[in-house]
């Protein structure tokens, strides 16, 4: 079973959390929410096999440091300032990891070591309005029709 450790349980992860557990069992996937309210990331799994909650403050190093290691990839969705820590960890770490952010100078500077170490970084990749925004508007259109 491969591990999925999606740091962020906010409103903008609720799609991807629900699209990975529906896809756990036929993917093999163990789906862990990591987030700075355990409460929050416990609301998005409910009693879900394939799922854990645990707290998760991505300033305490160690905290942080325990999750991504027992992760195969690691998906970010703090702010885009906060996803730098994290990456930096899954280099340490060797961890494959994705964010839902554009890629920032920042991230450009560790690309050639990422690739090094045979990990993908993936990040937004530059649709704008990107395929999130035209995907709500196309619900949006429907409604309203």
């Amino acid at each position: 079973m491969r591990n999925v450790l999606i740091i962020g349980a906010g409103r903008s992860s609720s799609s991807l959390i629900k699209y990975l557990l529906d896809k756990s069992e036929e993917e093999s996937l163990h789906i862990t929410i990591g987030d700075v309210s355990l409460e929050s990331a416990k609301s998005k799994i409910g009693a879900h096999k394939n799922a854990s909650a645990v707290a998760l403050d991505v300033f305490q190093k160690e905290q942080r440091e325990e999750a991504i290691r027992k992760a195969d990839i690691v998906i970010s969705m703090l702010p885009a300032s906060f996803h730098m820590q994290v990456a930096k960890d899954c280099l340490q770490f060797g961890k494959h990891m994705v964010t839902a952010s554009y890629i920032s100078e920042e991230m450009k500077s560790i690309d050639q070591e990422a690739k090094e170490k045979g990990l993908i970084f993936m990040n937004e990749i530059g649709l704008d309005p990107g395929i999130d925004h035209m995907s709500a508007m196309q619900i949006i259109d429907k409604i309203k029709d």
